[in-house]
């Protein structure tokens, strides 16, 4: 399994913020954001944990490169409250385990709380990585859906959910 471990965003993160701003690693989430954008989402995330809903986290390498985010969030879907997961990688990391070892780390996060039952994914059906992210960190693909995002965006989405009450799965 790949080393990585997961730290809280911090103010220092905008770089990678923007270094993820691109329009190889954003085009299944609507493509690259403003300037502006990226200032208020950074915002975001760094008081993300302020209100106990979630947190955002950084993939952290054991060299101390940062390479990625991921994080979970409660959301309402299908009348219950759940928690939703997503990540993104710089294109130099991938396809080396980072995210399936950072979103479990996550889900482990997300277990303790013990406040929500389920954890779901939503990436596009055209996003095999994420797919794959998804199933091997232990979701269970429910089906197609229709997912708005970014606001005012209607996309092909992949409903993966995870029971946070069952026992971790492994490897």
């Amino acid at each position: 399994m790949a080393q990585v471990r997961i730290d809280p965003w911090r103010e220092e993160d905008l770089d990678l913020l923007r270094q993820l701003n691109t329009p190889e690693t954003r085009r299944h989430t609507g493509g690259p954001e403003t300037d502006e954008q990226v200032l208020a989402r950074h915002e975001r995330y760094v008081h993300f944990a302020d209100d106990g809903q979630g947190c955002m986290f950084v993939m952290v390498l054991p060299d101390g490169a940062r390479v990625g985010s991921v994080a979970y969030w409660s959301r309402q879907w299908r009348e219950q409250q759940v928690y939703e997961m997503g990540w993104a990688v710089l294109p130099a990391y991938r396809g080396q385990g980072l995210a399936t070892a950072a979103v479990r780390a996550v889900v482990d996060v997300a277990r303790a709380r013990r406040t929500h039952r389920h954890a779901h994914a939503y990436p596009s059906v055209d996003n095999a990585a994420s797919n794959a992210v998804c199933r091997k960190a232990g979701f269970t693909l429910l089906g197609e859906t229709g997912f708005e995002y970014p606001p005012g965006h209607l996309m092909r989405a992949n409903d993966w959910q995870l029971d946070l009450t069952a026992p971790p799965t492994g490897s």
